[in-house]
């Protein structure tokens, strides 16, 4: 697919017509490739019957194999209003299935979006806000989330915490976070030559579907405790979480004092965030 059956000009041409020139202040890369765009748009999986938020579409080159793939309605927010008259054309060629909003992704609600229909997340994220508005997509007091999947793009570095494994270099409190309640996997990289402007960094595709039955603690506490526990991954966790109650704590949870953060799994993790709760309610 060079480019989608929809009578469109080529994404260099619409950028240039409507002087949509990628400003590094709000993340923009733009991919203008459709053969990469539309794999993007594949790693979703099916789109028949869902309703799908993309985030800071710019020029459109997702939104529009999003919609060619069988998209029933995409949501587009941009706050790059340069970008606006470009979409509104997108939305000629498909009437009725292109809502574009033009706003702040961080404020928004995915519930708000889905109206309880369904609902997947597509999105070559600005890398600014990529990690910010995936936390905030998990926080949720509800669960499973108003989305059946999160297809997303991040710098490589980015991606691999997103996935990475306990004893691993790259896990963290994002990989806790995404652990406990999704399925994460890297579909693919992208090189640099791939976007314009090239970025100085490879970029990755990640597709996460929620787990149905996360370990059952409070976002809250395990965010608070990975924050703890990887804000000073280098020492015993009897150090790291003094702040929390440290080797009386840990005691309490069953976890040996003299670990350090990277080696516990996501399920000890859960286990210190639901006994932090219980001390915190004690107390």
């Amino acid at each position: 697919m060079s480019q989608p059956a929809d009578g469109l000009p080529p994404l260099r041409d619409v950028i240039e017509r409507h002087g949509i020139d990628a400003r590094r202040t709000l993340g923009q890369n733009f991919l203008l490739d459709f053969n990469l765009i539309e794999k993007v748009a594949r790693s979703a999986g099916s789109l028949d019957g869902l309703t799908v938020l993309e985030i800071g579409p710019g020029p459109g080159g997702l939104t529009r194999a999003l919609l060619s793939l069988g998209a029933d309605r995409v949501v587009a927010v941009e706050r790059d209003r340069r970008c606006l008259p470009a979409l509104a054309e997108i939305g000629e060629v498909h009437p009725g299935r292109l809502d574009i909003i033009e706003g702040d992704a961080l404020t928004m609600h995915p519930g708000e979006i889905a109206k309880g229909g369904r609902l997947a997340i597509v999105a070559n994220l600005p890398y600014n806000i990529g990690t910010q508005l995936l936390v905030q997509w998990l926080s949720g007091e509800e669960w499973p989330p108003a989305y059946e999947s999160l297809t997303l793009m991040f710098q490589r570095e980015v991606a691999e915490r997103i996935v990475a494994e306990p004893g691993s270099r790259a896990y963290g409190r994002l990989g806790v976070l995404v652990g406990w309640r999704m399925h994460a996997e890297i579909c693919f990289d992208l090189p640099p030559q791939a976007f314009s402007p090239p970025p100085k960094v490879t970029s990755s595709v990640v597709h996460l579907v929620p787990r149905e039955r996360p370990d059952p603690c409070r976002f809250a506490d395990l965010e608070r405790v990975t924050q703890a526990a990887f804000g000073q991954r280098r020492k015993m966790l009897r150090q790291s979480l003094k702040p929390l109650g440290g080797q009386a704590y840990l005691e309490a949870a069953g976890i040996d004092p003299t670990r350090r953060a990277e080696t516990l799994s996501i399920a000890e993790f859960c286990t210190l965030a639901r006994t932090l709760e219980s001390r915190t309610t004690r107390s």
